[in-house]
């Protein structure tokens, strides 16, 4: 089993076995480009997904199709990253971006990255359990596979370790 997100702002789940079929789990309600899809490591049942220019990483359990467990929503500006914890089924590190301005034409700026502690879906989360501001727009996240204490960012030209 494999999934895709696409412009058409959908979340499509293939079996190897017959490519011809896929199962949509999930479209945006507004039909955004979804831009990144990242599997929790340890819970295969869960992903999280984000639309293109949003503020907010959406959690989907496979098991129930077309539903969010969870929305995930303090960026002030969009999302560019998500990396899910490679040692617990429930944390998630999101980061965000500089966006220019928002729609009363303030900056609108968050370079954070987020970690979220998802334990008690699907109730809603309403805040991150750790945050960092970093000096520029952060394009990338990693967390570390063997060293579970350890995030990488990546803003400007610059790689940043967090240790979590």
């Amino acid at each position: 089993m494999f999934a895709s997100v696409g412009a058409d702002g959908s979340v499509r789940m293939f079996d190897l076995r017959h490519l011809e079929h896929s199962t949509i789990i999930y479209e945006d309600p507004q039909h955004h480009p979804l831009l990144r899809l990242c599997w929790n490591k340890q819970d295969p049942n869960y992903l999280a997904t984000m639309a293109m220019d949003g503020m907010e990483v959406v959690i989907l359990d496979v098991r129930v199709p077309c539903t969010p467990v969870a929305r995930l929503n303090n960026h002030r500006a969009c999302v560019n990253g998500i990396a899910w914890a490679p040692h617990s089924s429930c944390h998630i590190c999101t980061a965000g971006v500089w966006t220019g301005r928002d729609g009363r034409n303030r900056k609108a700026d968050d370079h954070q990255a987020l970690i979220w502690d998802i334990q008690q879906m699907p109730r809603a989360i309403e805040d991150p359990i750790l945050a960092y501001t970093a000096e520029g727009e952060i394009n990338n996240v990693q967390w570390a596979s063997t060293q579970p204490d350890w995030i990488a960012i990546c803003y400007n030209n610059c790689l940043e370790i967090l240790r979590v």
